[in-house]
């Protein structure tokens, strides 16, 4: 039953959230909400992995879901029914790609589409940085956020310097 419920939470996922990886974050927080397969810590920690490996996000966060929920099975299922969506329209849609190129309600449909997608990846920043303000955090933000406006540098520099100060942080959290 488990595997079930998997597959229709997450092909709802795959189904609905337009614009990208981080489009899915409003539906994996509402299920870390209801169906408690997961803590919003875990997502929140899920995402900042699958932020960082190859591959899409949202795939990735299926598959971190559905590992921590059900093993590799659940990864499976989970990673599986969140491409199905995806996959079944690409499949219509070249039938029909000519058509749907040139036709202007299509175009309409994308265009109202681009907001909403912004707006929702707007309100998972807003949440993310709400449920997660620490002060080490908000200092190492701002240091960097400050070096970034002096010199430019590669963004894999923002990256080792923040996860290098995580590891810091998580060893101090361990030995204290």
């Amino acid at each position: 039953m488990i595997y079930l419920n998997l597959f229709i939470q997450f092909f709802h996922i795959g189904l609905f959230s337009f614009g990208g990886g981080y489009a899915t974050l409003p539906f994996l927080y509402h299920i870390a909400e209801n169906q408690q397969w997961y803590t919003v810590k875990q997502l929140t920690d899920m995402i900042a992995i699958s932020s960082i490996t190859p591959g899409p996000v949202g795939v990735n966060v299926a598959t971190f879901a559905g590992f921590m929920t059900s093993g590799i099975l659940g990864s499976l299922v989970a990673t599986t029914s969140v491409i199905l969506p995806s996959y079944i329209l690409v499949i219509i849609i070249s039938k029909f790609l000519e058509q749907f190129e040139t036709n202007r309600n299509v175009r309409a449909a994308i265009y109202a589409l681009k907001p909403a997608g912004c707006g929702l990846l707007a309100a998972v920043a807003v949440d993310m940085f709400v449920n997660n303000v620490n002060l080490p955090g908000m200092i190492l933000l701002a240091i960097l956020f400050f070096i970034s406006t002096k010199q430019k540098r590669d963004p894999l520099f923002y990256l080792a310097v923040s996860a290098i100060a995580g590891l810091f942080a998580g060893f101090l959290h361990l030995t204290a």
